[in-house]
């Protein structure tokens, strides 16, 4: 759409790749521009601060409490480039278009930019939730005014974040951690990790047995003419099974009425029941009906592509990302479910296409939201445009990462607007009498599809990774009443009850999305948040809590439960979704929430309480910190109590001793005493696994303190220790910490004798220095005097000769060095910059670098999942900061002061000299010192 005759138009969007697609939608005039995200926000820490608030009492919040919450916004260094060239162009144009996210993160955003490039031409609001060439042109066609109602609300949830984090995390730095942080929603979340990581500790698990029977029928008329069956009841009562048991027992929940077998009992039955006949003694057929699920919003998405593809919430959004930016799908952050008229009609003339006629319902279906507290007013997540594009259409265009993506996009929303898939169930019922009388009733179900409608196109996963698929047929005979059967096999079958099952990123976006907490522009920085935290780590899809979250939900729990609250937590997110629609004003809640204003909106709990501000600064004192970094396990044998410690160097073991004695307690937080009876707990040992059996094993040799023996050239014990660096052994004063191919389960005390014996006097070199061989830091060497030079191997430290290592020393240095190894990845060019960025492998991880500027790679953050823009932030963050100051080379002395210096160290030794033959002559002679021994540590 060409702009107005000699009118020139500038739009605005958010990223390079959105602002080259939409610029080949627009015809001359037009002018497009990305703003890379976020132009202004709060002061990130003092440094942003200007000069004129540094003095303000409120310049570390970045909000002035006192005045209506006025929010002091700062342009990040890394934008101030970007912003000079956009306050440029807004003054070489006739209007502004601001095309940012339809959502309030893209109306705040907007606001932004007017707030700082200050346009003297009229500014537009465009909005759009696909970037196809129609909709760019309609949505230049109908522009709108920036809504005031949801930059409020946008600006009322970052004011709101920014005081729960500044005012809680400084008590997580006194009382846990320095460092440590708070957040609204990253420590509910947090908080729902740990309970279920808890109710894994507390289970107890129980074996039950049945009997799983395969029976046949003599002449099947229709089906296999065998099946499976099931031990269900024995003389009227039923059969136990795992969700009889107690999960913190192990023991039948009092009650149950079941009749519980154990290994014994089921192998019995099975023997009695042998060679019995069985007979059907009931069949009940009901119609099977399935209607397809509603199409994606964000969260489906994310926890299918978890399911399916195994990726994570941020490679799921990323992706996204790129498929809509490159016009692809529609606008992947909504929690709408409905689909436009144009996009049903375009799926539904595809079903017709590709599965026929009869694959189309009479009307188009439509869906109802279930999301608790559902608001932006999108489409459901859906190929973009009027006619949709296969699969097999876009996968030479895509990366493999973007046609998986897109392929499950757009499955489900084809899926979503065909016919039920229908079949029909059956249950039935089969008993037998044992040699001792017994009646045993045995179950078997069946389900035959016979039209599968949607699930032609699509099946979605479940969680449960054992689940049956949906598409999945079981056929059964064709079995009537009182048909006899034969038992060809009774097999007794023993399972245990298993633990509620982690969560993984998919099920815990789900259980914040039932609970109404978080939005969908947040889920997938809230899965990465806690991770980066150290509060999660990830064991395969698996989210295991570390005991530091454990120590920091403890505190919170005890002494701010109704700040961790799930319901008072989606009361906030109700709260801004009121702010948003224009019924409560964002200066009341905020109010409400940390001064304990119970005039305007606000949960009456907190504000009741005195608010934020008197919630976290009165009690602080009560709260013990050896208290709260203390997770109590269980009571040994001998009475003591197991506790884990989150100490300075990360979490331990710690044993009361006997008689209820505590140890010895140092500073605040930190760790005790060495009175107590101590074990390291490895890394990567999920809490749920410190059973008594393990921690036992932890405090008795696997990974605590064992003797091996006696040193037979000393007589002092040789004890194998665990400590902040590792397993070592250790002798009187002599340590060496194990080698990389060794392993505390099997070390001997020959191996530690050995490792005890370095440093190695290997030999003297001609001059009389002597060649040592060694383990170090960066692995085995050998060292004469300060020359250092790498061996190949662990074991040469053993074996190698004096000659071999004088020619390892001889040999200069460069040739030892490694060819520099290839970069992990390639990213291309950063787009403040337009410097190469290519991801390396440092010393200390990955790092991702532009050849002047080196940033290294988040916590959780994989070379894989980099995007570009993050890492173009990272170093943006880098390059803010200035180079790292050198240290400062001495100065060089001149030549004539370098005479100077040496005229008088000549005069000064001289005098020296004559001074001691003077003293020499007049002293008494003394016998020669005997020579002391070389050390031969290094």
């Amino acid at each position: 759409m060409p702009s107005k005759a000699g009118t020139t138009r500038l739009v605005i969007v958010e990223s390079p790749a959105k602002a080259k697609t939409i610029s080949g939608y627009l015809g001359p005039g037009y002018v497009v521009e990305a703003s890379f995200g976020h132009v202004r926000d709060l002061p990130r820490n003092a440094a942003d601060v200007p000069a004129k608030y540094k003095g303000e009492p409120w310049a570390r919040l970045g909000v002035d409490v006192d005045n209506g919450f006025h929010a002091l916004y700062v342009v990040s260094a890394d934008r101030r480039q970007q912003i000079n060239k956009l306050v440029k162009l807004a003054k070489e144009v006739d209007e502004i278009f601001l095309a940012t996210d339809e959502d309030r993160e893209g109306e705040a955003i907007a606001w932004h930019l007017v707030e700082t490039l200050k346009p003297k031409v009229p500014v537009k609001r465009m909005v759009f939730h696909e970037i196809t060439k129609p909709a760019i042109q309609a949505a230049v066609a109908n522009p709108r005014e920036i809504d005031r109602d949801l930059v409020d609300a946008q600006e009322a949830r970052r004011i709101l974040d920014r005081l729960y984090g500044y005012e809680v995390s400084p008590v997580l730095w006194k009382k846990v951690m320095p460092k440590l942080s708070a957040g609204r929603v990253q420590s509910v979340a947090t908080r729902i990790v740990v309970e279920r990581e808890r109710q894994r500790m507390a289970f107890r698990t129980a074996e039950y047995w049945d009997i799983l029977a395969t029976l046949a029928v003599g002449k099947p008329a229709d089906g296999p003419r065998t099946f499976h069956a099931t031990l269900v009841a024995l003389n009227g009562d039923r059969i136990a099974t795992g969700k009889d048991f107690e999960p913190t027992t192990g023991r039948v929940r009092p009650g149950a009425g079941v009749v519980h077998l154990d290994e014994g009992g089921a192998r019995g039955l099975a023997a009695r029941l042998a060679d019995r006949p069985f007979t059907v003694t009931r069949v009940e057929e009901k119609p099977y009906r399935r209607r397809p699920y509603a199409p994606f919003i964000t969260s489906t998405l994310q926890q299918e592509a978890a399911r399916k593809m195994r990726f994570s919430s941020q490679q799921t959004m990323r992706t996204a990302q790129r498929l809509y930016e490159n016009g692809y799908i529609t606008y992947m952050r909504t929690d709408s479910v409905n689909l436009s008229e144009t996009a049903i009609t375009a799926a539904r003339r595809q079903i017709v296409e590709l599965y026929g006629e009869r694959s189309v319902p009479p009307e188009p279906r439509r869906y109802t939201g279930k999301v608790k507290n559902a608001q932006e007013a999108h489409e459901a997540i859906r190929p973009a445009g009027d006619n949709f594009r296969t699969p097999g259409d876009v996968a030479k265009e895509l990366s493999a990462e973007e046609f998986k993506l897109y392929e499950l996009i757009w499955r489900r929303t084809i899926a979503s607007q065909m016919t039920d898939a229908v079949g029909s169930s059956v249950s039935v019922r089969i008993r037998a009498v044992s040699s001792a009388q017994e009646e045993a009733d045995f179950g078997a179900t069946g389900k035959t599809i016979t039209d599968p409608g949607f699930l032609r196109a699509y099946v979605e996963s479940s969680d449960d990774e054992n689940a049956e698929a949906e598409d999945a047929e079981r056929r059964l005979p064709t079995l009537v009443k009182d048909q006899p059967l034969t038992a060809d096999e009774l097999n007794a079958q023993g399972h245990h009850t298993q633990p509620p099952s982690r969560y993984t990123e998919a099920s815990l976006v789900k259980s914040l999305e039932e609970l109404g907490i978080g939005r969908p522009s947040t889920y997938a920085s809230i899965m990465q948040t806690i991770q980066d935290r150290g509060y999660v780590v990830k064991r395969g899809q698996a989210m295991i809590p570390s005991f530091l979250a454990f120590a920091v939900i403890g505190l919170m729990e005890r002494h701010y439960p109704r700040l961790i609250d799930y319901d008072f937590t989606a009361s906030m997110e109700n709260e801004l979704d009121e702010i948003a629609g224009g019924d409560h004003a964002a200066v009341d809640f905020l109010t409400a929430f940390y001064f304990g204003s119970t005039n305007g909106t606000g949960d009456q709990a907190i504000a009741h309480a005195g608010g934020l501000k008197k919630l976290v600064t009165e009690n602080l004192s009560e709260i013990d910190a050896r208290s709260v970094n203390s997770i109590p396990l269980f009571t040994d044998d001998e009475g003591r109590e197991v506790v884990v410690r989150v100490g300075r160097y990360g979490p331990y073991l710690q044993r009361e001793l006997p008689g209820g004695e505590q140890p010895a307690s140092s500073a605040e937080g930190e760790e005790g005493g060495s009175q107590g009876d101590r074990a390291p707990i490895p890394e990567g040992l999920a809490p749920d696994e410190l059973t008594p059996e393990k921690v036992h094993g932890l405090f008795l040799g696997g990974g605590g303190e064992r003797k091996l023996g006696d040193d037979p050239s000393t007589g002092e014990p040789i004890v194998l220790k665990s400590g902040r660096f590792g397993p070592y052994v250790a002798s009187g004063e002599r340590k060496s910490s194990l080698l990389r191919s060794q392993s505390p389960d099997s070390l001997t005390l020959d191996e530690a004798l050995r490792l005890l014996s370095l440093p190695r006097l290997v030999g003297l070199a001609p001059d009389g220095t002597e060649v040592f061989a060694n383990n170090g830091r960066y692995g085995p060497y050998v060292k004469r005097g300060d020359e250092f030079r790498s061996l190949d191997s662990e074991d040469k430290m053993f074996t190698v000769t004096l000659d071999e290592a004088l020619a390892l020393l001889a040999a200069p240095k460069a040739r030892q060095r490694r060819a520099a190894a290839p970069p992990l990845r390639e990213m291309g060019a950063d787009p403040l910059t337009e410097k190469p960025l290519v991801i390396k492998d440092g010393r200390f991880g990955p790092y991702v670098t532009d050849g002047e500027f080196n940033a290294s790679l988040r916590r959780g953050q994989t070379p894989e999942e980099l995007t570009l823009e993050q890492a173009s932030e990272m170093l943006a963050e880098k390059r803010a900061k200035g180079p790292a100051p050198k240290k400062a080379a001495p100065a060089k002395k001149t030549t004539a002061a370098k005479k100077t210096t040496a005229a008088k160290k000549t005069t000064a030794a001289k005098k020296t000299t004559a001074a001691k033959a003077t003293a020499a002559k007049k002293a008494p002679a003394k016998k020669a010192a005997p020579k002391k021994a070389t050390s031969t540590k290094e």
